[in-house]
């Protein structure tokens, strides 16, 4: 059960100020008004001062109190403190308004190379650990892109959405389609849903605009590391010799499982299961999340190949630069190491 927080009101502050006078100590006056004595030594500590510290000529009416003898005792005005509290509230929870030269700098040269608020807000701290102006938030950063003085840059186009404004996140439905041998999702091995081990990968396609073929995506859980080949069209046979082409030439502990969509693409997975001994594994209808991250980097390429685009003069070179790119960004589910020095590391193990 969560606790209810108020803050303190004037009337609170002149009643504090008045029992002070009195002698009473904190912990007394927090009972008479119903707070924790630690509210009342914060405020305390918060808007009270020493008076040796203030002229008695600047506040003439408080000429005697600010005579005390006592160096150490503080003085609390009801009056002030409300002011003080005040100042503080108008002040809280600003943004940042991102004034530092050399991080505005930094920060727009790292958008334009296409990485994300997030990988810029953990780089930052690897780059510049003992600058603390070299520091930026997660939400900030989106705060600051897209706030109204920050329009004319046009930052928000090096997103991997590329949203002329901030919406809230939808998934993609998948259709369901009758697949020959189908295996749910629900038994998949409960390990492959725990990325303990290496060699777990999801599946889809990238359809271009107009019949311009496609690109079959998939990526290793673990790892995250994103392959992506161009083929003909989207179905089932290009994207069997596609599923081949990629996991045939890595080792076998790489290549375990397989969970994908519902598309019909994914048809002949018996006939991949028949070749290399991989199992493919179907998600629920309407759940892509169960593939989540091969939906979020499929986001990603959409970046580079914008939903609308037609595929016919895209090469398989310059896809593959594109995957290189997003494999060669750093992550901070993986310690802010890339999908390539990880996938490598382990597929090499």
């Amino acid at each position: 059960m969560s606790t209810h927080y108020s803050h303190l009101t004037l009337d609170d502050r002149i009643e504090i100020e008045l029992r002070r006078e009195q002698g009473e100590s904190s912990a007394q006056i927090a009972r008479k008004l119903g707070v924790h004595r630690s509210t009342i030594g914060r405020e305390l500590r918060r808007n009270s001062w020493q008076p040796e510290h203030d002229h008695a000529n600047a506040r003439p009416y408080l000429r005697n109190k600010l005579d005390s003898r006592d160096p150490h005792e503080r003085l609390y005005l009801a009056g002030q403190a409300q002011l003080h509290a005040d100042r503080r509230a108008t002040r809280s929870h600003q943004p940042n308004r991102m004034t530092h030269n050399p991080l505005v700098d930094w920060v727009i040269t790292h958008l334009r190379r296409g990485w994300t608020p997030e990988e810029i807000n953990g780089r930052l701290t690897v780059e510049f650990p003992d600058d603390r102006q070299m520091r930026v938030s997660v939400e900030t950063l989106y705060a600051w892109i897209y706030s109204p003085a920050q329009q004319h840059r046009g930052l928000f186009q090096y997103l991997a959405r590329g949203q002329k404004r901030r919406r809230r996140k939808h998934g993609r439905s998948v259709h369901a389609e009758r697949i020959k041998y189908r295996v749910s999702i629900h038994e998949r091995p409960e390990e492959v849903g725990m990325r303990e081990e290496f060699g777990h990968w999801e599946s889809d396609s990238v359809v271009g605009a107009h019949g311009s073929g496609g690109i079959h995506t998939t990526i290793e859980r673990v790892s995250r590391y994103y392959v992506g080949v161009k083929v003909s069209k989207v179905a089932a046979e290009p994207t069997l010799q596609a599923q081949l082409g990629v996991y045939q030439g890595l080792p076998a502990h790489a290549v375990r499982s397989i969970t994908a969509d519902n598309g019909s693409e994914f048809a002949h997975h018996y006939k991949l299961a028949d070749t290399i001994g991989v199992p493919t594994y179907f998600c629920d209808p309407y759940s892509a999340y169960q593939r989540g991250t091969n939906e979020h980097f499929n986001g990603r390429l959409r970046k580079y190949l914008p939903k609308g685009t037609s595929f016919a003069d895209l090469t398989q070179a310059e896809l593959d630069e594109y995957v290189w790119e997003i494999n060669n960004r750093p992550r901070k589910v993986l310690g802010w190491a890339t999908p390539a020095e990880v996938f490598q590391e382990l597929s090499s193990a």
